[in-house]
């Protein structure tokens, strides 16, 4: 018997800081840089019959941590329609020295807030200035960008874009928590990438979310939706305008939809790391620059241990003998 801590949905919620995270997930992207985490293939597979999804398992430790964890995660696009979360997931924390179970978090906040962090991290060090955001997608994922965009850098101005009139309800919830952002829904892409310097692309599209001809000279895309081949967010343009391409798991990202169709090699796509060990960065302000995200555990494996920290620092959850 072991006491095992359980975090549920609104637990983490009351722990999770993007302030705190945002460093953690940028020493997780040095350490992977570095070869210093272990990060098994992470299997991904069709379920369900009716309304089929995906489901991913995503394992990782990061070397000199205490714990490491396993991550469920499962992306049903028909969701939406059930007003349920396209992406759900839970995640195990383990200690790392005896194998002992620790922790069992709900872990769709982890996963959102995690990736999120990704793109503000980008805009951070990226970015020319004030951030003038546009966002296609107006789900859990959209809203998350935005947030981690607005606690790393100056957010300025937002405008979100979907198909559904979810754009509007999205941008809503974003004026409440930004009342001082200039927020708005918008009617097509065309204005999304209108004066914007980040563009930030958060869908299940497959096929390109917006014409790659319409960007601003200086923009920093950040696509962070496509995480198979079937899946593209970015068109051809797009990528052929980009002055440097980089991708948080380059031998991942190489193959999505987003550049599979685009002659881009492994050795194309600069390790999103590198930016923030200074090996590279922004030459000048007129730079397109794009950064493709398909997600690594080793994120999920820091945030998991930051909250099971302060969980059991402030004694926040449910302890269960299993």
């Amino acid at each position: 018997m072991t006491d095992v801590r359980v975090l549920s949905e609104d637990h983490v919620a009351s722990l999770l800081s993007l302030s705190d995270l945002l460093p953690e997930i940028e020493r997780a992207f040095v350490k992977q840089g570095c070869g210093e985490v272990e990060r098994p293939p992470r299997p991904h597979y069709p379920v369900g019959t009716k309304t089929p999804g995906t489901a991913l398992t995503m394992p990782a430790y990061v070397h000199g941590d205490a714990t490491y964890a396993t991550k469920l995660a499962a992306v049903h696009e028909a969701n939406a329609e059930r007003n349920l979360p396209t992406v759900n997931a839970q995640v195990a924390v383990t200690d790392a020295e005896t194998g002992l179970p620790l922790a069992y978090l709900a872990g769709t906040r982890v996963t959102n807030a995690r990736t999120g962090c990704i793109g503000g991290l980008a805009a951070r060090e990226l970015a020319t200035g004030p951030v003038r955001l546009g966002v296609f997608g107006a789900g859990a994922q959209a809203r998350w960008q935005t947030r981690a965009i607005a606690a790393a850098t100056d957010l300025e101005r937002v405008r979100i874009y979907s198909p559904s009139d979810s754009r509007e309800s999205c941008a809503a919830d974003l004026r409440e928590r930004f009342p001082d952002v200039d927020v708005a829904a918008v009617d097509s892409p065309d204005e999304v990438v209108s004066d914007a310097n980040v563009v930030v692309t958060a869908t299940t599209s497959t096929e390109p979310v917006f014409d790659g001809a319409r960007l601003t000279p200086g923009t920093l895309v950040v696509a962070v939706g496509a995480f198979t081949s079937e899946m593209r967010e970015l068109d051809e343009e797009t990528v052929r305008r980009a002055s440097r391409l980089f991708a948080d798991v380059p031998e991942e990202a190489v193959e999505t939809g987003d550049f599979a169709d685009s002659d881009v090699g492994v050795t194309d796509l600069t390790p999103l790391s590198d930016v923030f060990e200074g090996a590279v960065g922004r030459e000048d302000d007129g730079e397109i620059l794009v950064v493709g995200s398909v997600g690594s555990a080793v994120l999920d494996a820091v945030t998991a241990e930051l909250l099971y920290e302060k969980a059991r620092e402030a004694d926040v959850g449910s302890v269960v003998d299993l």
